[in-house]
C-alpha cells in the first residue's frame, strides 16, 4: 500500500483505462470493460480478464463498456471499475484515501461531470479533481501550455475526439464530437456485414483497423485475411479485406473529425490562427494512429499535422503531470 499523500491520475478512456501515481508515473493500463453474471449481477473480472471475454462468454455472462462516448452510461459499473482500479495500484485501507484527479471530455454536461466526479468519490477517492483531455494531452505532449501562444491538439480517443486550442492554460476555442476509434470499428464492422455478408466482432473490426486500416484510399496498400459468421449459411467463413477498402467505410467518420477541425479553426481568434500554422496541430489519442490521418488532415487544412510521442499515454502522462505541479496533492 502506498502513503498517506498518494494522488492519482486516471485518463478514464471509453476503450481503456490509464492509471498515474505520483512519482511513479503510469502504473496501470487496462480495457475499460466488465464482465457480468445477468443472472446474479456478480461482477465475474474487470479490465483485461474481462477483454478476453468479449464475444466468447455463455449467454448469461455480458462483457460491457460502463464508458460510451466518453462518458458514463452505467454508474454502478463505472465506480466498481475505478475501486478495482484504485485497489490495484494503491491498495485498500479504511484511514488513507487518494486525491484523484480525473480526465474528461471538454463539452460535456453539468450532470456527466458530477457522474465523474461522484463515481470516483464512492470507489474511494478523498478529493476529486476534473481536467479536461485536450489540456492533460497537450501536457502530455510536452506543449507549455502556460504561454501566450496558441496550440492546437485533436485528441482522438475511443468514444469522443477533442479539438481545442489552447493558450494561457486555458481552452479558447473548443469543440467534442462522439466520432473515434470505436465509431471506425464498428464503421468497419457494419461495412464487412453489408458488402461480404459476413459477421465480426469489434475486435476483429479493431484488428482490421489497426493492420490494414486508412484514412485515405490510396495510403497503403495491403490485405489480411479475416473470418467470421456468414449471415446466410450461419458458417465460418473466411474473406480477404484491403486497405482501399477499410478507408472508404472510415472515411464518413474521418471527414467528420477534420470537419471539426475546421470549425474549431475558423472560430480562433486571428493572432491564435497564425501560431497555430507556425506550429502546427498535435494529434494524440488512440485514434490518432490511424495510417496516413495525419497527412489527410495536413492536406485539408495546410497546416503541418505531427502525432504526438506516445499518443496513446499522453492523456494519463500530463494528467500526472498536473498533478505533479498540484501544490494540494
Amino acid at each position: 500500500m502506498l502513503g498517506i499523500s498518494t494522488s492519482v491520475g486516471i485518463d478514464l478512456g471509453t476503450a481503456n483505462c490509464l492509471v498515474y501515481v505520483k512519482g511513479k508515473g503510469i502504473v496501470l493500463r487496462e480495457p475499460s470493460v466488465v464482465a457480468v453474471d445477468r443472472n446474479t449481477d456478480e461482477i465475474l473480472a474487470i479490465g483485461e480478464e474481462a477483454q478476453k471475454m468479449i464475444g466468447r462468454t455463455p449467454g448469461n455472462i455480458v462483457a460491457i463498456r460502463p464508458l460510451r462516448d466518453g462518458v458514463i452510461s452505467d454508474f454502478d459499473m463505472t465506480e466498481s471499475m475505478i475501486r478495482h482500479f484504485l485497489n490495484k495500484v494503491v491498495g485498500k485501507s479504511l484511514f488513507f484515501r487518494p486525491h484523484v484527479m480525473v480526465c474528461i471530455p471538454t463539452e460535456i454536461t453539468v450532470v456527466e461531470r458530477r457522474a465523474v466526479q461522484e463515481a470516483a468519490e464512492q470507489a474511494g477517492a478523498k478529493k476529486v479533481d476534473l481536467i479536461e483531455e485536450p489540456i492533460a494531452a497537450a501536457i502530455g505532449a510536452g506543449i507549455d501550455i502556460s504561454e501566450p501562444v496558441g496550440s492546437m491538439v485533436v485528441d482522438i480517443g475511443g468514444g469522443t475526439c477533442d479539438v481545442a486550442v489552447i493558450s494561457l492554460g486555458g481552452i479558447v476555442k473548443g469543440e467534442s464530437i462522439r466520432v473515434a476509434g470505436n465509431k471506425f470499428d464498428s464503421d468497419i464492422e457494419t461495412h464487412v456485414k453489408r458488402t461480404h455478408h459476413l459477421m465480426i466482432g469489434e475486435r476483429t473490426a479493431e484488428s482490421i483497423k489497426i493492420t490494414v486500416g486508412a484514412a485515405y484510399a490510396g495510403a497503403r496498400k495491403l490485405d489480411m485475411e479475416i473470418r467470421g459468421r456468414d449471415i446466410v449459411t450461419g458458417m465460418p467463413k473466411n474473406i480477404t479485406v484491403e486497405t482501399d477498402e477499410v478507408a472508404k467505410c472510415v472515411r464518413e467518420s474521418v471527414d467528420k473529425i477534420i470537419e471539426c477541425i475546421r470549425r474549431v479553426l475558423e472560430a480562433t481568434p486571428p493572432e491564435l490562427s497564425a501560431d497555430i500554422f507556425d506550429r502546427g496541430i498535435i494529434l494524440t489519442g488512440g485514434g490518432a494512429l490511424l495510417y496516413g490521418l495525419d497527412e489527410l488532415i495536413r492536406r485539408e487544412t495546410g497546416i503541418p499535422t505531427v502525432i504526438a510521442d506516445d499518443p496513446l499515454s499522453c492523456v494519463a502522462i500530463g494528467t500526472g503531470k498536473a498533478l505533479e505541479t498540484d501544490r494540494n496533492s
